[in-house]
């Protein structure tokens, strides 16, 4: 049954002036406040590897963000901004990253009401310093907020360089700032690796080499997964039903490997970050839809609360993993909707790196079913002891209730 709730019960007063706007000058120097059976203390994030359990199974999020705010010029002057937000043509993310004459996004488009359909639109710059690239964008279709817009160019270049050489790195909106130096290095983990994200997995951007190597000296392995992050991360709920709220789909990447780990369990699993829990606990569902259709489907928003589910975590881990051998694959590549809110059974996560989210927000709802709905003990402790909010803010290692 998909749960009655309101999303005002889930909203704290947050001040403007407890809202980071830069990062500390150290990744690791920020608080990390933790939380383990309804009890709250504070140390220093550097200490982390101290906090953690021996021997558990620790899962990041590799995906990088890309500088995927574009700004355009109509033939009469006005200003366009065009917000890559997914791949269209071609549709997988590695593929269109390595286009060298055109490609097509789907994007939000800023100031966009009185933009024609197939208006080419010219670079917004006031030098020549991109002549010799000659982009263009050009509206293919609208759908709602969304269009598809075809980019063009010249020089033999890939679409990666062409972003990297004209886009700006897309700071979240509550920043209320432009993106700056500060951000291209601060606004990406140390281990950014592969390219899709408009949004940072902020969880990560405190960790430094130095907290890593602590974290390989305990003994804790470490893995990856890719969940590219949408915009629609930053979107409020509107509605007071979250039930009437509609989930992004974002894409993930597992591999085998990970799977063969969490389906031989017997450790502790920590998720650095809301998109690695949400990957995680998506990979249930993707295997009983490998049980019941024969191959791995998308999840969808309310999956986990309209049925009861009979088959164990490693019977459906297993489908996965038989799935990628029988089609000589080795990693899982699929998509999620899913939204975790309080009454949803965690099947692999038993403890989370995470920062401190907006009132009113799908993350926080994660939080709460995380922690049995007890984050005001969380939130009230952070606003008391002057913890810094949200993407550049303070950090928190919340163990399941």
């Amino acid at each position: 049954m998909i749960p009655e709730l309101h999303i005002e019960d889930y909203s704290y007063t947050l001040p403007d002036a407890r809202i980071a706007k830069y990062p500390l000058s150290e990744r690791d120097a920020s608080k990390l406040l933790i939380y383990r059976d309804g009890q709250v203390r504070e140390r220093v994030f550097r200490t982390l590897a101290e906090e953690l359990p021996a021997g558990s199974l620790m899962v990041f999020n590799d995906t990088k963000v890309v500088p995927a705010r574009l700004f355009f010029r109509r033939p009469t002057g006005a200003h366009i901004e065009i917000f890559c937000l997914e791949p269209d043509t071609p549709a997988e993310y590695n593929t269109i990253f390595a286009a060298t004459a055109c490609c097509r996004w789907k994007c939000v488009i800023g100031n966009s009401k009185r933009l024609k359909t197939d208006e080419t639109l010219s670079l917004d710059v006031d030098s020549d310093e991109w002549d010799d690239l000659a982009l263009t964008a050009r509206l293919i279709g609208r759908d709602g907020q969304t269009g598809i817009v075809e980019f063009a160019w010249q020089g033999g270049i890939p679409f990666s360089a062409v972003l990297e050489r004209c886009g700006r790195v897309p700071i979240p909106p509550y920043l209320n700032r432009d993106t700056e130096e500060i951000d291209l290095e601060r606004y990406q983990t140390l281990y950014a690796h592969i390219r899709g994200s408009v949004a940072a997995p902020t969880a990560g951007l405190h960790f430094t080499q130095r907290v890593l190597d602590d974290i390989a000296a305990k003994g804790i392995d470490i893995e990856n997964v890719c969940l590219h992050v949408g915009a629609g991360t930053f979107l409020p709920v509107k509605s007071s039903l979250v039930s009437e709220h509609p989930m992004h789909r974002e894409p993930f990447v597992v591999s085998r490997e990970l799977l063969c780990s969490l389906r031989d369990g017997g450790r502790p699993v920590v998720a650095v970050g809301t998109t690695s829990v949400r990957t995680l606990e998506s990979l249930y569902y993707v295997g009983i839809s490998c049980l019941e259709q024969g191959h791995p489907v998308d999840v969808d928003q309310w999956a986990p609360y309209t049925r009861e589910y009979g088959m164990s975590l490693q019977e459906s881990l297993d489908a996965i993993i038989k799935y990628l051998d029988k089609n000589n694959l080795r990693e899982l590549k699929v998509g999620t909707r899913i939204i975790i809110v309080p009454g949803f059974h965690f099947r692999i996560v038993d403890a989370m790196v995470t920062n401190f989210h907006q009132p009113q927000s799908t993350l926080l709802l994660l939080i709460s079913a995380f922690v049995a709905g007890d984050w005001h003990t969380i939130y009230d402790y952070a606003l008391a002891h002057d913890f810094r909010f949200l993407s550049y803010g303070d950090s928190s290692l919340l163990f399941r209730r």
